[in-house]
């Protein structure tokens, strides 16, 4: 057993923090900490007399490195769970560094003054975290982190070489609002106004933002609208699975959320370039933040279900095959067990599991590793444990 402090107190943390109180065994003591402590307070007592876990509550600014260096320092946990927002995973990596505790986080490093996604930053840190002895688990959510452990896991069991992966992330929830997004809008929008870009053969391919569309028909869901954007985990897919020739990420969206994107995009208020105010520099995109629905109050007004998996295509013992891994995960009944929607949900139980398998040790290497890099089985078994159980068809329909 032992003690993780986990930062940040949103929906995704929200559900990881029920998730470790449900798995007391591994998790002894968590500390929640926050820059806002009455979210964390009034998490911890919603929680007290449900768990065998302890719970403690803090307040921190995770952009500063000194805040978080004397938390870490006071509060001596195993391990450190990063679910606040991906411009502060390297304040918070740096304050495991000077205090030699391992790090688990669920999207890659970002500036805030610029959609670049890459994992360049995160990687950068592989020597010293070599040097101190701890271990940097990266990208431990669902897409990244579940959909390179369905990767890697292929890999292991189905396949010589894997040639072909498209990854498929399917919500067909209906939360009744015109326009909202079902995790941090700014990261959201940001994330699809950017240039869509997929590689193969060894190289980037770059395509305008949404350009690119297909429709598939996802088990369990229909047939939906889905878009080509640019993700992590191609990145280090890339690297890590042996074979690639082409590796491409699909996003359903509906009509509605285009319609209301577009427009918002036409007057500017996706823009991340600050403008002047009332005298007041601000920035569109943070105040369309903050007008629209909190992603963690969709809960109990989403129904419908996700479905997240991969589509492999690559060779056994010469063979061409295909093979499809997936989850299937029902709203409501995310909201049930622990009050949130299945996208925070899909999230925040993969971020126990990722905390939970480097705290005991099972996924402990000195260095800056990406999930795929680890042996599978382990976060594949725990997977059907806490509530995110998974498929397999061996003749799935193809994107293409």
């Amino acid at each position: 057993m032992g003690k993780a402090l986990i930062i940040g107190c949103g929906g995704v943390a929200g559900v990881a923090i029920q998730k470790c109180c449900q798995n007391s065994g591994v998790f002894e003591e968590i500390c929640i900490a926050s820059r806002t402590k009455s979210k964390c307070d009034a998490l911890k007592a919603k929680l007290d007399g449900t768990t065998k876990t302890k719970i403690t509550t803090a307040q921190v600014d995770a952009d500063k490195v000194e805040e978080l260096t004397a938390l870490i320092e006071k509060e001596r946990p195993d391990v450190v769970l990063n679910l606040a927002l991906p411009y502060q995973d390297l304040t918070i990596m740096d304050a495991c560094l000077a205090t030699r505790t391992h790090y688990v986080d669920t999207a890659n490093y970002e500036p805030e003054d610029t959609a670049k996604f890459e994992y360049k930053w995160q990687w950068a840190y592989k020597k010293k975290f070599e040097e101190a002895g701890i271990t940097a688990l990266l990208g431990s959510g669902f897409d990244p982190g579940v959909t390179g452990v369905f990767s890697a896991y292929a890999q292991k069991y189905y396949f010589d070489e894997i040639n072909y992966i498209d990854i498929l992330d399917c919500n067909a929830g209906d939360h009744g609002y015109p326009f909202a997004t079902n995790f941090n809008p700014e990261i959201n929008i940001r994330e699809v106004s950017a240039k869509g870009s997929y590689w193969e053969e060894g190289r980037w391919v770059e395509t305008e933002p949404m350009e690119i569309k297909k429709v598939y028909d996802f088990p369990e869901i229909g047939e939906k609208d889905m878009y080509l954007l640019h993700h992590e985990e191609l990145e280090s897919l890339a690297l890590n699975i042996k074979g690639i020739k082409r590796i491409r990420f699909f996003m359903t969206f509906g009509q509605s959320y285009l319609t209301h994107l577009r427009c918002l995009e036409n007057v500017g208020m996706t823009s991340i370039e600050p403008i002047e105010f009332e005298g007041k520099q601000i920035v569109p995109l943070q105040f369309l933040k903050a007008v629209l629905p909190d992603p963690s109050s969709l809960g109990p007004r989403t129904v419908g279900k996700t479905n997240i998996g991969c589509i492999f295509r690559g060779k056994r013992e010469g063979k061409e095959r295909n093979l499809y891994i997936y989850n299937v995960c029902d709203h409501q009944e995310c909201y049930k067990e622990v009050g949130s929607q299945a996208v925070a949900y899909t999230t925040g139980v993969p971020a126990m599991i990722g905390a939970m398998l480097v705290m005991n040790g099972t996924w402990q290497k000195p260095g800056v590793y990406n999930v795929e890099e680890f042996d599978p089985t382990p976060f594949m078994d725990a997977l059907n444990r806490f509530g995110l159980p998974w498929k397999i068809s061996e003749a799935p329909k193809l994107v293409d």
